[in-house]
């Protein structure tokens, strides 16, 4: 009979391999070079300094205290932060929401342009009052007609468009805005909860050249300015001089994310000045150093491609709005969509790299809302629409959101794109250093907030 081999009679062959093994291993480089001979540790995870972390949040969201969004809801900015958090709150229309679960960091981004100044009117403030055009709507806003009151809304969009102020109080702007980056402070949470103070920048409202201007700072640093307006100046180069002042005279950081270039009948993305000019690597320098997100997605539609740039890609007609400008005053044409859209800007900043010097077009892209109700909420079951006229109740697909000259260019309730969001950033730590591209040039003083 065989006799069967016992597991000890390896141990020999085991050991000399062992023993070879370790001497082999023991005169081993511990790093490598890489093919421009550069030294590259073994392990990949030495001197690995970027985020891994994923946060899921909003950063563009407005509140009663945006001159628009104030014609019809009562929600404010601190309902607006208790609802990120994961809080239950009472909407405009008395209805009960709550997130699923809490988000991770927030920017409340109301308007620039009257910053606060509709909640003053709203309360009787007599220094909005006493000027014409707030007594005349601070009257129609008291009808009990809804299409009136509708009607006086779309006026007051209208004016977002216009260069003369209608309504001007720099008191009650300065109090909201103080107001504000106190609660977004009261409810920053590093670690927890990050809220981002910003505002957004509506310039030319019909053709949305407007950004969302994010502040790396706390309220100390905030306070030193107030919201750059497109009464201030409708040009998107005049608002990047202005948050490089504000850096110089701070040494905090700030960023600029436009969105909807799909509505901007070819203006978000071109190769000239706003002024039709060439580009220079001056303006190049500047939208680089401050345009470092694109909001690609929002209810407003898709802003990232379009089937006549994309032609091979399916999805490439996911939510497109393309017959007119925001407002409908212009037609859409097609030698407009090249200089829209996100995807195609890419390739145009790569053109301008090569004769400039520097791509304005190097860009991460992101998704938000764009609500008008204080709430991020765009669940497929908890979607609480654009703006509190159109809350969940019978027949809201069918309000009328957005209203044209012609009706054949006005925008329904069931054409609101539900955004992919709450986005997602990744970052160390939820809190206002990490989560954001800031601007590349680094503040002449420590910031604020580290």
């Amino acid at each position: 009979m065989a006799r069967l081999r016992r597991p000890f009679e390896f141990k020999p062959l085991v050991a000399s391999i062992l023993f070879a093994s370790t001497t082999l291993l023991g005169t081993a480089p511990l790093s490598f070079a890489d093919d421009h001979g550069k030294k590259v540790e073994y392990s990949p995870y030495v001197n690995r300094e970027f985020p891994t972390n994923v946060y899921f949040g909003e950063t563009h969201l407005h509140t009663e205290v945006s001159v628009d969004a104030g014609t019809m809801t009562t929600s404010t900015q601190e309902d607006a932060f208790r609802f990120a958090r994961g809080e239950e709150i009472t909407t405009t229309h008395g209805l009960k929401a709550r997130l699923s679960r809490p988000l991770d960091f927030i920017v409340v981004s109301d308007h620039a342009e009257m910053y606060g100044l509709m909640p003053a009117l709203k309360k009787g403030d007599e220094a909005i009052l006493s000027q014409p055009k707030g007594k005349e709507w601070s009257e129609k806003l008291k009808q009990d007609d809804p299409k009136k009151k509708f009607a006086t809304a779309m006026e007051i969009v209208a004016s977002l468009s216009e260069k003369q102020q209608p309504l001007k109080s720099d008191a009650v702007v300065k109090e909201a805005w103080q107001t504000y980056t106190a609660l977004a402070d009261k409810y920053n949470e590093p670690g927890r909860f990050t809220a981002i103070i910003g505002y957004e920048w509506t310039a030319i409202g019909g053709y949305n050249l407007h950004r969302n201007i994010l502040f790396r700072s706390d309220a100390k640093a905030a306070n030193k300015t107030i919201p750059f307006s497109q009464y201030d100046s409708q040009n998107p180069e005049d608002l990047w001089r202005a948050l490089a002042e504000f850096e110089k005279q701070t040494g905090t950081r700030v960023m600029s994310i436009p969105h909807n270039g799909n509505l901007s009948n070819g203006r978000m993305f071109t190769v000239e000045t706003f002024d039709g000019k060439p580009l220079t690597k001056e303006i190049a320098e500047l939208r680089a150093r401050f345009e470092k997100l694109v909001e690609v997605t929002q209810i407003k539609g898709d802003g990232e491609t379009h089937p006549a740039l994309s032609p091979n890609d399916e999805f490439a007609n996911y939510e497109t709005w393309d017959r007119s400008n925001l407002n409908g005053t212009e037609v859409k044409k097609q030698e407009m969509l090249r200089w829209e859209y996100a995807r195609e800007a890419l390739k145009t900043g790569i053109m301008l790299e090569d004769k400039l010097g520097v791509n304005p077009y190097k860009f991460g892209m992101i998704g938000s809302t764009d609500a008008h109700t204080a709430m991020a909420a765009v669940e497929e079951d908890n979607f609480f629409g654009k703006h509190s006229g159109v809350e969940p109740e019978p027949h809201r697909w069918e309000h009328l959101v957005i209203e044209a000259p012609d009706p054949k260019y006005n925008i329904y309730g069931w054409e609101q794109a539900r955004p992919a969001t709450p986005q997602c950033g990744p970052g160390k730590i939820p809190a206002r250093p990490s989560l954001m591209p800031w601007s590349a040039r680094k503040p002449t003083q420590p910031p604020a907030r580290a």
